[in-house]
């Protein structure tokens, strides 16, 4: 069963740093590109970050550039988002998603067919 699963959502204070992590199931994951999306409420779902298979390309939405890292360990089959110094506006529910077989990372929700159910991550002030 082709699956794949966030973690390490939680409340945290502005400032703070937090790192989501996300693993797959039933993918060639050494192929597979990997990204991160976020959606608050009222929001469409934007997306954050994501990184090839190679690991050549990495992407990261201006909101972030300079405080997310994105990173992968194909050995563990987990991607990694490290958040340092959140904000307020990083509150959201963020979702992991997967596609095999690119030889990139794209940045639009439809380039992946693979979803995660979401971790909700709060920022207070």
């Amino acid at each position: 069963q082709v699956q794949v699963v966030e973690s390490g959502g939680a409340s945290v204070k502005a400032g703070e740093p937090l790192t989501l992590s996300c693993t797959t199931f039933g993918l060639t994951f050494e192929q597979t590109s990997m990204a991160w999306f976020r959606q608050a409420p009222g929001k469409r779902r934007e997306s954050v970050s994501c990184i090839s298979w190679t690991e050549v390309t990495t992407f990261y939405a201006d909101s972030v550039k300079g405080r997310f890292t994105v990173s992968r360990d194909n050995a563990k089959n987990m991607v990694y988002l490290q958040m340092n110094n959140l904000k307020p506006e990083d509150t959201a529910t963020y979702y992991c998603a997967a596609e095999e077989y690119l030889g990139y990372c794209p940045r639009q929700l439809g380039g992946y067919s693979v979803w995660g159910q979401g971790t909700q991550v709060t920022v207070s002030s």
